[in-house]
């Protein structure tokens, strides 16, 4: 199978402990429906819980949703422990409610994009699939 018929893989996880996940499983539902294969880990989940469930499923993609504001420490965390486990190449995204000025932070951290409340899936997908196929070798 080439890396043009691959399909991506996105793991979709809620860090920390906010108990409201309608918003992760619009954007779950979104992709897949977009040709994803799409793993959801359920709510309050730890990094160290997403960060093995990305390395288990081999996802190119993890999704963070989080609205507890606790991005600024379970985001990074998240990132710092994919990259620890090797997983250098997968594209970490994030979603839900982000004030605009933590962002450049986050981005410094290893997020990729930041995908406020009311982002079209339209957008999500796209980016996505151009960010998955730049990762890919050609």
């Amino acid at each position: 199978m080439s890396s043009e018929e691959k399909r991506i893989r996105v793991l979709i996880a809620k860090p920390g402990l906010d108990g409201h996940d309608r918003g992760a499983k619009v954007v779950a539902r979104a992709l897949r429906d977009a040709g994803m294969e799409v793993i959801y880990t359920g709510l309050r989940q730890t990094p160290e819980m997403i960060a093995e469930a990305a390395l288990e499923e081999d996802v190119d993609v993890v999704g963070l949703s989080i609205l507890s504001g606790a991005h600024m420490t379970l985001l990074p965390r998240t990132v710092e422990l994919l990259r620890r486990m090797g997983m250098d190449d997968v594209l970490v995204v994030a979603g839900g409610i982000i004030p605009d000025e933590d962002v450049p932070a986050l981005q410094a951290a290893g997020i990729s994009r930041v995908f406020g409340p009311g982002t079209p899936t339209e957008e999500i997908i796209a980016y996505i699939r151009e960010a998955v196929s730049a990762r890919r070798p050609s």
